[in-house]
């Protein structure tokens, strides 16, 4: 196995934005593209350790951009400052995680007709959004992510939907899990959804401990999502 990583930079509205591509260069290529959109801070280790962890798998993992190149939140505020502006304009985040699927999709190492997305916290609600969109993905996988649907009349979701949630997270209540069910269903959506009781929000990040905001890591629930994530992709791609 060796692992090969590269930063792909790319642009969209007169902004430029830079993912990290990890790939097993010893497998036969292309590969099927995974995608990994970022929490709230932006593009962090996070995200790029996720993409690595997805190229040992066998896949081109793919940790994209939304808020530009080296632009990331140190502090509530910050994130906040970053975060709220695309979740006011969900057409405008559709279209940067587009860029970032087709910068990712473009590489001579992926097979742009085998395309996943994946994503956590605000990622998540990222991975769904591209659900959300029609685009042509096999999966979509949301880790705690959010889950309140963008504006504007629903498309039907070809991709299959994987939701792995933290039945306690206080960003994602159970009355909007329900909802989420009732939309994806409306969708025609083939879709999955992973309840993990006593986990809270960021239940997949070592980093995570911020009770009062609901905020902290579960080591049971990361390793039992990683495992449905595995499954799910493996489902999807045929592997």
């Amino acid at each position: 196995m060796s692992i090969v990583t590269e930063i792909i930079r790319y642009e969209h509205g007169g902004k430029r934005f830079a993912g990290q591509l990890a790939y097993d260069d010893a497998l036969p290529q292309p590969l099927p593209l995974v995608t990994v959109s970022h929490a709230w801070s932006g593009r962090s280790a996070f995200e790029d350790d996720k993409a690595i962890a997805l190229a040992r798998l066998g896949y081109a993992g793919f940790s994209l951009d939304v808020y530009g190149e080296d632009v990331l939140g140190t502090t509530r505020e910050e994130r906040e400052a970053l975060m709220q502006p695309l979740l006011a304009d969900r057409a405008e985040l559709l279209a940067r995680l587009r860029a970032g699927v087709a910068a990712g999709a473009a590489h001579d190492k992926t097979d742009a007709d085998n395309v996943a997305a994946t994503g956590y916290c605000l990622g998540g609600l990222c991975a769904l959004d591209l659900a959300r969109s029609g685009d042509n993905l096999k999966g979509v996988v949301s880790l705690h992510g959010l889950f309140m649907p963008p504006p504007g009349p629903a498309n039907p979701i070809k991709a299959k939907v994987l939701v792995l949630h933290g039945w306690q997270d206080p960003m994602a209540t159970p009355d909007s899990v329900v909802t989420l069910g009732e939309e994806l269903t409306a969708a025609g959506c083939d879709w999955q959804l992973h309840g993990y009781g006593r986990a809270l929000h960021s239940f997949t990040n070592p980093a995570a401990n911020d009770p009062a905001s609901g905020i902290v890591y579960n080591a049971d629930a990361e390793r039992r999502s990683t495992q449905a994530m595995t499954h799910f992709l493996a489902e999807i791609f045929q592997r």
